[in-house]
C-alpha cells in the first residue's frame, strides 16, 4: 500500500474524469497509488463519501478541481475532510487548483466577502493546510487561520510562449485593464518584450451600476439639523476605451488569471485587432470558460486561448479547438512532496516576482 512506501496518501475528493485524471497524474509523479474512496449524490442530491482504508494518524492530501457545479465541488471537498478528520487523520491537506468564490474577497454595497467564509468552512472541517495556485487576490491568505502554499502558474505559460508561439520575439504582452499591469509587467520583462495597457471602458458598462459612479451626487442639506458639511463628491468618469502601446504589426498576448466570462477578452482582442495586431493570444491560469464563452472564442479575432489544467475544460475543448490546455501536475506533485518531507518550498518560486 501506499502508505508503507511513502508515508502519505493521497485521494479524489470527486469522481467526475478531470479530477480523477489530474489526481492519477499527480500521483503517478509522486509514486504512490491513489487512496480507495468513493464521492457519490444521493438521490436527494446530498453527497456521501466512503473512505475504504484506514487513515488513522496519516498525512492526507486530497485533491479537489472545481467544475461547473461549484456548489456540489466545495461540499464534496468539506465532507470528505470531514470524514478523514473523523477517521482520525493526522494532518488533512487540501490541494485545490483553482479556489473557488476567489473574486468574491471584496465587500460590495450590503454583499459578503465570501472567501473568508468559505476559508472558515475548510477549517472547521479539519483542513490544515492548502495548496492552490494563483489566488485572484494574494490577500485571500490572510483569511485563512492556518498555512497556504499560493503556487505560481507563469513559468509553465511563459513556457508555452517560447516554445509555442512561433516568432514571439515580435509579440507584446498586453493587460486588458490597469489592474491587470502588474501581472502583465512580469511576463514582459521575464521575455524582454514590450508591454502595452488597454485603459478605458465602453460606455454604460453594466459595472458603472455595480460601483454607483452614476448614483446622485452628495447634496449639502440647508435644512435641519447642520452637522458635518462634507464635500460633493463628484461622479466618476473613465475615458473611453483606448490601448496605451503600440501593438501594430506585432503578436499580442493578453494575460491574466481568469478566463470566465470571455465578453472583455473579445473585445480587447477586436480592439488591438483594429490597432494593427496581426495574432491575439490570450494565457490564463484558470479556464473556466462559462456559459457561451467557446462559441464567441471560436468567432472572435483570438487566435488561441491558452490555459492550464486547474479547472476542468474538456467539453469546452470539444467545441473550440482554439482552446489549449498547459499541464501543471508537475509542481502541485512537487509542492506535495515537499510538504511532506518538510522541505522549503522557496524552490518552487524561484525567479518569480510577488507581481504574478
Amino acid at each position: 500500500m501506499n502508505v508503507a512506501k511513502s508515508g502519505y496518501r493521497v485521494f479524489s475528493a470527486n469522481s467526475s474524469a478531470a479530477c480523477t485524471e489530474l489526481a492519477k497524474r499527480i500521483t503517478e509523479r509522486l509514486g504512490v497509488e491513489l487512496g480507495k474512496s468513493v464521492v457519490f449524490q444521493e438521490s436527494n442530491r446530498e453527497t456521501r463519501v466512503d473512505v475504504k482504508e484506514s487513515v488513522r494518524g496519516q498525512t492526507i492530501f486530497i485533491i479537489q478541481t472545481i467544475p461547473r457545479d461549484v456548489n456540489t465541488a466545495i461540499m464534496e471537498l468539506l465532507v470528505m475532510a470531514y470524514a478523514l478528520k473523523t477517521s482520525c487523520a493526522k494532518n488533512i491537506i487540501g490541494v485545490i487548483p483553482y479556489f473557488p468564490y476567489s473574486k468574491q474577497c471584496k465587500m460590495r454595497k450590503r454583499g459578503s466577502i465570501v472567501s473568508k467564509l468559505l476559508a472558515s468552512m475548510l477549517a472547521k472541517a479539519g483542513l490544515t493546510h492548502i495548496i492552490t495556485m494563483d489566488l485572484h487576490q494574494k490577500e485571500i491568505q490572510g483569511f485563512f487561520s492556518f498555512p497556504v502554499d499560493n503556487l505560481r502558474a507563469s513559468p509553465f505559460l511563459i513556457q508555452y510562449i517560447q516554445e509555442e508561439i512561433p516568432d514571439y520575439r515580435n509579440a507584446i504582452i498586453v493587460a486588458k485593464s490597469p489592474s491587470a499591469a502588474k501581472r502583465a509587467q512580469s511576463y514582459a520583462e521575464r521575455l524582454r518584450l514590450g508591454l502595452a495597457v488597454i485603459h478605458g471602458e465602453a460606455q454604460c458598462s453594466e459595472s458603472d451600476m455595480a460601483d454607483g459612479r452614476h448614483s446622485p451626487p452628495c447634496v449639502r442639506n440647508t435644512t435641519g439639523h447642520t452637522g458635518l458639511e462634507l464635500p460633493v463628491m463628484m461622479a466618476k468618469e473613465k475615458p473611453p476605451i483606448t490601448v496605451v502601446g503600440d501593438v501594430g504589426g506585432r503578436i499580442a498576448i493578453i494575460v491574466d488569471d481568469i478566463v470566465d466570462d470571455v465578453g472583455d477578452f473579445v473585445a480587447a482582442a477586436e480592439l488591438l485587432k483594429e490597432r494593427g495586431a496581426y495574432k491575439i493570444y490570450v494565457m490564463a491560469t484558470h479556464g473556466l470558460l462559462s456559459a457561451d464563452a467557446p462559441r464567441l472564442i471560436e468567432e472572435s479575432a483570438i487566435d488561441e486561448v491558452v490555459v492550464t489544467n486547474t479547472v476542468p475544460h474538456e467539453v469546452q475543448k470539444l467545441q473550440c479547438p482554439k482552446i489549449k490546455t498547459v499541464d501543471v501536475s508537475m509542481i502541485l506533485a512537487e509542492a506535495i512532496r515537499r510538504i511532506h518531507n518538510g522541505e522549503s518550498m522557496a524552490y518552487l518560486f524561484r525567479n518569480i516576482t510577488v507581481d504574478d
